[in-house]
């Protein structure tokens, strides 16, 4: 009979590596704790929670030295998320213990301070959106998308299936009817949505159809609803969830489904450590699962287009297709406007005129600009003095209606200003618009008003309350006529029939971003917000711009998919991108600079050590000699273009002698280059970039880990992004 526990206490040290042996007690004999199991335990002078990661009859610590758990909690982690963490842990370069936290039961915590559970009534899942009382007849692209699917679900193997589908043509239908399939087949669904906005209508869609057998999971539930629905799903009462991207650890038995709605969404990303990409985590546990993993997207990733092979032959297996709208509907027109040259850099005359006619008709319109508050910034007119984070070295953005400035990283707010404090002076700029200026302005140009004609905004300023994104959602379906104004939230999957105008405003912002992946994004946020219009009636998208002649735009215009993804796939190669490589940005961050410098030079230092013998991988074999040399001229920018300001390059960075160790080798360190300060850190960063990626995710690891235990660099912390988004 097992007598040890392997606990790993969960703390956030990464220098602390478990997991340690705990003796059980008589009374937790006999198959009361396994793995999995959360107890309290002793560890370093305090009480802390831990989880059973495995059991043993004998430890290498001698036993009067072990300590013997304290209590066991009645609720545990299921088996196969204690696996599916500790690949977590490993995949993006964390620790088990930090992996962990994403699987336990909401506030475990409370539990070690032995507080109780109140009783709470569940929300009531409303739907917002298209109503469809009766499940709509498919067609013929439909019916063949889901006989696939159906085989695969028999099969009850790991499978993987791409949906490709305009806006429009159903693809909301066929996760319903494939989760129907799991369902019969007493298996178990999860389905994900990039956003929190969207899970009202999404969640009020699958509870038409599923009923109680629908659970909902976000982390702007109320404590006691997220774990009254976690309890459910945790004891079958519930089979189907929904949810943004951590109800990809939803504690479902039997997974027969994992749904992946609008994957191209770079919201699945997680920005704390781990820093985990759900649609990789879907793909492990769909394959621990013997689970259909089922990815859909009117605008596919890169990423996934190459696995299914998209580009080629429609034949493939892995990819499916609704190339039209379920009504026979066409996609909106779309028009580019110039505004190089435009007085008014807020809105063209064509997009007043526009919204103008919108009201005239009693119609609806979605407008879409990805920058919130009021003003970008403001500065004195007199000395020059800009307002910036105290914490951060950022620009203050000013929120008018609420009379203050903040930071958009580190959440710093301050009274905005009458007068300049540095000079006296009262004259003080605001520079740029956001989505609270645009709806201010308007409201004002349009005469809306609440009951005739209303001007909401959807950000993230205004969701914040409880049931804040369904309540403006539904206040907007029920308008008679209206606009919705907001950033990327409003392109993301909202089906209103009634909308026929679209405008992107400042279309090209995107583009200008040190990210190798602007123009997928921006793409994708002018060929989503396409997708709002004219499902109902025919409709018309206007797109205002700087860059009419750009490679995105001018393909979002024509409803182009395959051919921005052939022409980016191309790019990719040629310059040894993603998919074609992995990034991994390694970001050590410290009160002072020299700290963090003398820690990423030690970094820089291993990592050149460890990575330069790695062998090289098929693909980085198969690359001319053309390639690599354009390869390496354009090496300088890929700290840049993975979305970082360098204000540093070290010695050699971008010189001939690295071109050289790029062609022999499958990896390469750039870097340390200086960050922009932030939430009151210096930061120094590297980046990894590796034909092959699980040698250089281990490598990475061990080196951090090494770098970690050094007590030169105790005040360092250090954080790792593989694949960073």
């Amino acid at each position: 009979m097992a007598s040890i526990a392997q606990v790993e206490p969960l703390t956030t040290a990464r220098a602390l590596r478990g997991p340690f042996d705990y003796r059980l007690p008589e009374e937790l004999l006999g198959g009361t704790v396994g793995v999995g199991s959360m107890l309290v335990v002793p560890f370093a002078r305090r009480q802390v929670l831990g989880v059973v990661v495995g059991l043993s009859e004998e430890s290498a610590v001698a036993e009067e030295k072990l300590l013997a758990p304290l209590r066991a909690l009645d609720l545990g982690v299921p088996v196969e998320l204690v696996a599916l963490a500790d690949w977590i842990a490993a995949e993006y370069c964390s620790t088990i213990a930090r992996a962990l936290t994403l699987v336990l039961p909401p506030g475990a915590a409370r539990r070690l301070s032995g507080r109780k559970r109140r009783a709470v009534v569940r929300s009531e899942h409303l739907p917002v959106g298209a109503r469809r009382p009766q499940p709509p007849p498919l067609t013929p692209a439909q019916e063949r998308a889901l006989r696939s699917l159906l085989d695969a679900l028999g099969e009850r193997r790991f499978e993987q299936r791409l949906l490709q589908g305009v806006t429009g043509s159903g693809k909301t239908e066929i996760y319903l009817r494939a989760a129907a399939g799991a369902l019969e087949r007493e298996r178990g669904a999860i389905v994900l949505v990039p956003e929190i906005a969207l899970t009202p209508q999404i969640v009020g869609r699958f509870a038409e159809r599923f009923g109680e057998t629908v659970a909902v999971l976000h982390s702007r539930l109320r404590p006691g609803e997220r774990y009254e629905e976690w309890r459910r799903l945790r004891t079958g009462e519930a089979r189907v969830c929904v949810g943004p991207r951590s109800a990809v650890f939803a504690p479902i038995e039997r997974l027969g489904l994992i749904v992946v709605d609008e994957e191209h969404d770079a919201s699945y990303k997680h920005e704390g450590d781990p820093r985990y990409d759900a649609r990789e985590v879907a793909v492990e546990r769909a394959r621990c699962s013997d689970a259909l993993l089922l990815l859909g997207s009117a605008t596919p990733r890169p990423e996934s287009a190459r696995r299914a092979a998209i580009t080629d032959d429609a034949s493939q297996t892995r990819l499916l297709r609704l190339p039209a709208r379920v009504d026979g509907r066409p996609l909106p027109r779309v028009s580019v406007l110039d505004m190089r040259g435009e007085q008014n850099a807020g809105l063209h005359p064509l997009t007043v005129q526009a919204l103008a006619q919108v009201r005239e008709d009693r119609g609806k319109a979605i407008v879409l600009l990805n920058r919130r508050g009021w003003s970008n910034f403001l500065s004195c007119r007199s000395c020059g003095r800009v307002w910036s984070c105290p914490e951060c070295d950022v620009a203050l953005v000013l929120h008018r209606r609420d009379g203050f400035l903040a930071c958009h990283h580190c959440g710093h707010r301050e009274p905005a200003p009458e007068r300049c404090e540095q000079c006296g002076s009262i004259s003080v700029g605001r520079h740029g618009a956001g989505t609270e200026r645009v709806q201010h302005d308007l409201a004002a140009a349009l005469e809306g008003d609440e009951d005739r004609f209303p001007v909401l905004r959807l950000d993230a300023d205004t969701v914040g309350a409880d049931g804040g994104v369904a309540t403006l959602l539904r206040r907007f379906e029920a308008a008679e006529s209206g606009v919705l104004i907001g950033t990327q939230m409003v392109a993301k999957g909202h089906d209103f029939p009634d909308v026929t105008l679209g405008v992107v405003l400042d279309a090209d912002a995107t583009l200008r971003f040190p990210d190798f992946r602007a123009e997928e994004r921006t793409f994708a946020l002018i060929a989503q917000l396409a997708g709002r219009v004219g499902r109902g009636a025919e409709g018309r998208v206007l797109v205002q711009t700087i860059a009419p002649e750009a490679r995105a735009i001018d393909h979002a215009s024509r409803h182009d998919s395959d051919g921005f993804l052939a022409g980016e796939l191309e790019r990719r190669q040629a310059l040894r991108y993603p998919p074609f490589s992995h990034l991994i940005r390694i970001v050590c961050a410290a009160v002072e600079s020299p700290p963090a410098r003398a820690a990423a030079g030690a970094l820089a230092e291993r990592l050149n050590d460890s990575l330069i013998n790695l062998p090289l991988g098929s693909e980085t074999a198969a690359r001319t000699v053309d390639e690599q040399a354009r390869q390496g001229r354009r090496e300088r920018g890929v700290l840049a273009e993975t979305g970082m300001r360098a204000e540093r390059v070290s010695p050699g960075f971008g010189t001939r002698a690295t071109e050289d160790a790029v062609s022999r080798s499958s990896a390469a360190v750039l870097g340390p280059a200086a960050l922009f300060r932030l939430r009151g850190q210096e930061r120094q960063v590297l980046v990894v970039k590796a034909s092959e990626r699980r040698p250089a995710v281990r490598a990475v690891g061990e080196a951090v880990r090494r770098v970690a235990e050094d007590r030169a660099h105790k005040g360092v912390s250090f954080s790792v992004d593989v694949d960073p988004q």
